[in-house]
């Protein structure tokens, strides 16, 4: 663990949710809302930006909803309360072809990521079931394909391993989309400038504040270009390598609270 040794200037935190925030149950602490009620009295803002849909964000978020900026779908959508900051959907003519390489594993299940919604085709119960964690809301379609409406992303699940089994088939694609592994089961395919960088940065210079005033909490490499945005960047001790050579400095692991220990010593810095 290797924490900053001073926390001058900070106006802006920023955290991941999987791997980050949450805990290994998938909960938010009741320690990190008694941070966030302190610090924001000082004047702190704060975002929480995952690969999750906005719905599961602020499910997971209720009670601070309306007063945290919210980046969504890996960046494809950030909001502040119910106010648009960014919307980068995926190019339609892209969508088929993208199902058509996934198609080509059968132990591949993608999901398409409409702004309030989520569709799958529900051929596999396993996997139904644990989309209910990471989407409060989506819906079982016959075929994916004949989907026609607004797409942010599709999301591709593989129950050992997402770098193994599903990157190798999309990479071709990131010549001209975004492309990220944002969890071990987890690759994300959108448009080239949704990722949580871009959306961090519109919200950065909506607020005024640059890098020198930003801390960023991260685990994985969804998290790289937002973590690059930070001065005060932080890796969790479960974090990505890529991610742990990123940043400038760690914390200990999700489980272990890794975010709320650094809070927890920023606060001390306010006092």
């Amino acid at each position: 663990m290797k924490l900053p040794q001073q926390f001058k200037g900070i106006r802006l935190v920023v955290t991941d949710m999987d791997g980050t925030l949450l805990n290994p149950e998938h909960e938010v602490s009741e320690r990190f809302f008694q941070l966030f009620e302190a610090l924001s009295a000082k004047g702190i803002t704060f975002v929480a930006a995952s690969g999750r849909q906005y719905n599961s964000i602020v499910h997971k978020l209720q009670p601070i909803r309306e007063r945290i900026y919210v980046i969504a779908e890996n960046g494809g959508l950030a909001m502040q309360g119910s106010r648009e900051i960014v919307s980068t959907p995926l190019d339609p003519g892209t969508k088929n072809s993208i199902l058509d390489t996934l198609g080509r594993n059968r132990n591949i299940h993608p999901v398409l990521c409409a702004r309030n919604n989520a569709f799958v085709s529900g051929h596999s119960n396993e996997f139904l079931g644990i989309l209910k964690e990471y989407y409060t809301e989506f819906e079982v379609i016959d075929d994916l394909h004949l989907f026609e409406d607004e797409v942010m992303k599709i999301a591709a699940y593989h129950f050992e391993s997402s770098e193994r089994y599903i990157y190798p088939l999309v990479s071709e694609y990131e010549d001209s989309l975004m492309v990220k592994i944002s969890g071990r089961h987890w690759v994300d395919i959108s448009h080239p400038l949704a990722h949580k960088g871009h959306a961090l940065e519109k919200i950065q210079r909506e607020l005024g504040i640059g890098p020198e005033s930003t801390m960023v909490f991260g685990d994985y490499n969804n998290d790289l270009e937002m973590l690059a945005l930070a001065d005060f960047s932080v890796a969790m001790a479960n974090a990505h390598p890529n991610v742990a050579r990123a940043a400038r400095f760690s914390t200990l692991s999700n489980e272990e609270m890794g975010v709320e220990v650094v809070l927890e010593k920023f606060l001390e810095s306010l006092t």
